[in-house]
């Protein structure tokens, strides 16, 4: 049997998506048993969220006071600790389980395999390099334990209905006091989250300024969407770094992206290659965009995004 430990992300009241996703990751595995781990300092909420999710068979709740923050240095020695019984430790490829997973496979001394997008055996795998561009399958050793990250991107959601049970563990590990939480800052606000949104608009350069960004917070509000932008309008500071999208920034698989002056840069494309439908709006005819957009517009951004909000009502 395949025992597969999933690690879930929250953020204490809520589980995220990805976290279902690497479960739909993990049944695909040959003979697998599937448990979720999810550290806080009191978890019963998002355990009871992971329990329900269909084919998780057990939830471990490990809830102390330093885990009150996901930080990777405090999570992964209780990880490895937990660990010790399963064949696989998975955790999502968000900036959670890229911060967290690497460091649990360094304590237990194994080379991690990443973004996994498909399940070819129990220790094999499809992953995408060079970009995206190409796709390699890759053989871990079956006599060590695998630690991955999955590549949500490539999966849906498993379904909800399940009826896991939920333990609570209480482990003997030393944590490190060189790592502590300080603080968090983040733009306040109550758009859904952009790896796990199912509608996402985006803007680029062709914006020319942070404040003409908020006609794209508007649009997004009346949609529930979430709000991405190109490394361009990154680098010209008109957005955030977190909201970027792209090969250095977030892969997001949306059911619908629209770029909004985004020319289409190879790095960005393999961002959103996923999503389910592409809409481009663009003044440039040319603009690689159009090549991989599934609707394309040839207009001024500044007349299409009012229109749009307006139809919306």
């Amino acid at each position: 049997m395949n025992k597969v430990l999933i690690i879930g992300e929250h953020d204490g009241k809520t589980l995220n998506p990805a976290t279902a996703k690497c479960v739909t990751c993990a049944a695909s595995i040959p003979d697998s048993e599937i448990t979720v781990a999810v550290l806080g300092s009191d978890t019963a909420a998002v355990a009871t969220q992971a329990a329900a999710i269909s084919g998780v068979k057990t939830v471990l709740r490990v809830d102390r006071a330093e885990n009150q923050h996901p930080l990777a240095a405090i999570f992964a020695p209780q990880i490895v600790a937990l660990a010790a019984d399963y064949t696989h430790v998975f955790g999502p490829s968000t900036s959670f389980g890229k911060d967290l997973m690497p460091r649990v496979a360094a304590l237990l001394g194994v080379a991690q395999v990443s973004d996994l997008m498909a399940v070819v055996g129990a220790f094999q795998f499809r992953r995408p390099i060079y970009a995206g561009n190409a796709i390699v399958t890759v053989a871990a050793d079956a006599s060590r334990k695998l630690v991955a990250t999955v590549r949500v991107a490539s999966y849906e959601a498993a379904a909800t209905g399940g009826s896991g049970s939920v333990e609570s563990k209480t482990l003997n590990v030393t944590l490190p006091s060189h790592t502590r939480y300080v603080g968090a800052k983040s733009g306040s606000t109550d758009r859904p989250d952009l790896q796990t949104a199912a509608k996402v608009v985006s803007g680029g350069r062709a914006l020319g300024s942070a404040d003409n960004f908020k006609i794209l917070y508007s649009l997004a509000d009346k949609m529930g969407a979430a709000v991405g932008a190109s490394r361009a309008a990154v680098d010209a500071g008109y957005a955030p770094n977190e909201m970027q999208v792209g090969q250095t920034g977030k892969i997001i698989s949306p059911e619908i992206y629209i770029a909004f002056g985004i020319s289409g840069a190879i790095q960005h494309l393999t961002g959103i290659k996923d999503a389910r439908t592409i809409v481009a709006i663009n003044k440039d005819a040319e603009a690689p965009i159009f090549e991989v957009a599934d609707v394309g517009l040839v207009a001024d951004l500044f007349q299409v995004v009012p229109e749009l909000e307006k139809l919306i009502g």
